[in-house]
This record gives structure tokens, sequence and C-alpha cells, in this order.
């Protein structure tokens, strides 16, 4: 169930600062569980409704690329570093070798494949996915880690070529607005909501 407009947490940043406006916390009264064959007390509900901040610092750019349609990585090009030129996907703020903040790269072109996956049937709560998900590992030509990520259609096979769509009609900024799909995909089997 979604609340209605009027009780959604919203913030904004003003002067460097976040400015809180609308309910943040539900609470409602506990209620108790009862075994329906004897009528003894099983338990009780925590009914709660809380919004989480999540700041996203750094990775602000990670996010607001994916909502345009672009996918950034990052690179070390710091001339002490033993690893510079080292791209990262996903995204680092900072060099895990030297520890100097690292340069945004834009990974279009980038070849990609499979390189692990899994698929599962069963999530946890707040999954917003269509089950079953196929979440697989995606190596990337030039790149010193591997990214995680889901299919979004076909099935998932180890060294299957695969390229970005993106969730740009409309936005979450989350992880979920990135997903994969085989090369040579026809943009009319995209999900709704999807582009290349």
């Amino acid at each position: 169930m979604v609340k209605p407009e009027e009780l959604m947490g919203k913030v904004s940043v003003v002067n460097g600062k976040y400015k809180l406006k609308g309910t943040f916390h539900i609470s409602e009264p506990n209620q108790p569980i009862f075994n329906a064959e004897t009528g003894k007390l099983a338990g009780i509900t925590n009914p709660r409704d809380m919004t989480y901040i999540h700041s996203y610092g750094g990775e602000a750019l990670f996010f607001e690329s994916i909502a345009k349609g672009i996918l950034m990585g990052t690179r070390c090009d710091n001339e002490k570093c033993e690893f510079k030129g080292s791209i990262y996907q996903p995204f680092r703020i900072y060099c895990p070798d030297c520890l100097r903040k690292m340069t945004p790269v834009d990974m279009k072109g980038m070849k990609a494949k499979v390189y692990s996956f899994i698929i599962t049937a069963r999530s946890g709560a707040f999954n917003s996915l269509k089950l079953p998900i196929k979440f697989i590992n995606i190596e990337f030509d030039g790149v010193s880690t591997i990214l995680m990520g889901y299919l979004s259609v076909g099935e998932p096979e180890i060294g299957m070529e695969v390229v970005p769509i993106f969730n740009t009609k409309k936005p979450t900024y989350t992880i979920v607005d990135l997903s994969w799909v085989p090369a040579g995909t026809p943009e009319s089997e995209l999900p709704e909501n999807f582009t290349f």
C-alpha cells in the first residue's frame, strides 16, 4: 500500500542542509496474534512506517547518470599510484589502493559480458523486481572489478555479451534503474520505462 501524497516525507537541500517536510514516522498500535485453534496468544504485530534518508554523497553522480541513460565508472589518475589508470565498476569515490579521489568516466562502448549468474525465485521484503530474478555479475573489458546487476530479457549464460538498459522514463534514482539485456536485443523487447 502506497501512502497518500500528503503523508509522504519529502527532503530537499537548502543552504547545504537537509530540509524535511511531511510525515516521516507513522506508528500504529500493536495488535495481538491469537492461535485460531487454541485461542492462546501467539505474538503481536509491530506495524511501523519509516522514511529513511539515504545520502548518496559522492555517488550521486552515478545515480543521476543512470537516470539519463549513462553508465559511469571511475578511474585512478594519481601519478604515484601503482594502479594508475585502473577503471572501477561499481562506481567508487576513492581509489582502493592509494585512497585518492578518482575521476568519473563514461563507460559507453565498453564491452561487457556475463561472468557468473544466479536465478532466484524468492526474494526478501520490499523487492521491486519481477520474479524470478536473474542476477548477473558483469565483467567489462579493461575494468578491474565486476558489477552485479540483473538481466531483464532472456536467459543468462556465462560469457554472453550484454548491454546496459536504463529506466530513463520514470527513474527511481536507485540501482534498479540499471539493468542488462543480451547484445542485439531489440528496443521493442525492453521493459516498460527502459531505454538503451
